[in-house]
């Protein structure tokens, strides 16, 4: 069953934007100078979309407000956000009431070693979806730690499944563990202590 964690404020153009940039970045780190294109001429380009962009955008503690407003899960943040394109997106299903997983395939933007996922990005990855497995299974929090082993590389290319699992909450302590899995092995998986508490919403 697919989880629809996405906020109740939906903008379908500003998903396609945000698509688009996912295809810009792509390209950009696929080019890099091995390129025909006229590089200079695209930057001014995209300088001139930037120059748009930044000229209509609302002040950033705006910005704050209207990206913390509703119940709903944020539709920013850099892992699942569909309005951010630094985000693959991951797309969350449930597994059972503690459990959720995504699949998803990373490209040249998320590399580290040769032809494999940065291990930062792993651990963003991991720390996120715990998080929203702890939100799906009816108790959150902030991340106190995260423990990660990386069993083997974690391959660019090739689909990867994202999965989190909620084990135990002790009065304010909530343990959750995940891992990343490819082609049926792990790569790496984490082991996470969170606390029930959460910054204040920006008003």
């Amino acid at each position: 069953m697919a989880i629809d964690l996405r906020s109740e404020f939906q903008a379908p153009a500003v998903d396609a934007a945000a698509d688009a940039a996912r295809r810009v970045i792509d390209a950009l780190v696929r080019s890099g100078g091995m390129t025909d294109a006229d590089m200079s001429a695209i930057a001014d380009r995209l300088n001139a979309v930037a120059d748009d962009l930044e000229a209509a955008a609302p002040p950033v503690a705006d910005r704050l407000v209207d990206m913390w407003r509703g119940d709903g899960i944020t539709r920013h943040d850099p892992v699942a956000g569909p309005e951010n394109p630094i985000a693959p997106p991951l797309e969350y299903s449930a597994v059972d009431s503690r459990t959720i997983e995504a699949v998803t395939t990373l490209g040249l933007p998320y590399q580290g070693p040769p032809s494999c996922v940065h291990g930062g990005v792993s651990a963003l990855l991991l720390d996120h979806t715990l998080g929203v497995a702890n939100g799906w299974a009816g108790v959150s929090g902030m991340t106190a730690e995260l423990t990660l082993r990386y069993h083997r590389t974690t391959p660019l290319f090739e689909p990867l499944t994202v999965t989190a699992r909620q084990v135990s909450v002790d009065g304010r302590k909530i343990r959750t563990t995940g891992e990343i899995t490819a082609g049926g092995g792990t790569c790496v998986s984490a082991e996470g202590l969170f606390i029930a508490k959460h910054p204040p919403r920006p008003r």
